[in-house]
């Protein structure tokens, strides 16, 4: 599969069911790189990632991890569905290698919320082999966090 079919195979809606559920962060990433949404809901995403040359760690075909976690992390964010929402910790496990070529299903669910806190649980699978699992902690911030004052201008004279 070329760049341009993997690129139009991922030019998917942001809003993917009869609920209309629009996607409202993280718009701008590369869908190429991190996967694409093909199912939303309140609290849940199902994304494909379909590995190519790009993510490529060795001569092999071994797929580097940090493409696998980008695309957890961008089912994460898209299961919370807020604006501003932000990845602040997560516990990770990568259980079997991914290979160029393959095709990475994960599935994320919002399992807590309490206040602006959000854990999303998110599996990945190539076929019926988990491949990776983990927690990710997500805080939703008023306003865009390269936006955010941390300190008062008050505050940070005194100190």
């Amino acid at each position: 599969m070329t760049n341009n079919e993997v690129e139009d195979d991922l030019e998917i809606s942001e809003y993917l069911n009869e609920d209309e559920v629009i996607l409202k962060t993280h718009t701008k990433i590369n869908r190429a790189l991190s996967g694409a949404i093909v199912k939303m809901e309140q609290g849940y995403v199902e994304l494909k990632l379909i590995t190519t040359q790009e993510m490529l760690a060795d001569d092999v075909g071994l797929i580097h991890g940090g493409f696998i976690f980008s695309a957890a992390d961008y089912a994460a964010m898209a299961a919370v569905n807020e604006r501003n929402v932000v990845l602040v910790a997560s516990d990770t496990q990568f259980l079997s290698p991914v290979k160029l070529g393959d095709e990475v299903n994960f599935i994320a669910r919002v399992r807590h919320q309490e206040g602006r806190k959000r854990n999303v649980h998110v599996i990945g699978n190539v076929l019926d082999i988990k491949v990776f699992d983990g927690e990710f902690k997500t805080v939703v911030t008023e306003r865009h966090v390269l936006k955010l004052t941390l300190l008062d201008e008050d505050e940070e004279n005194s100190i």
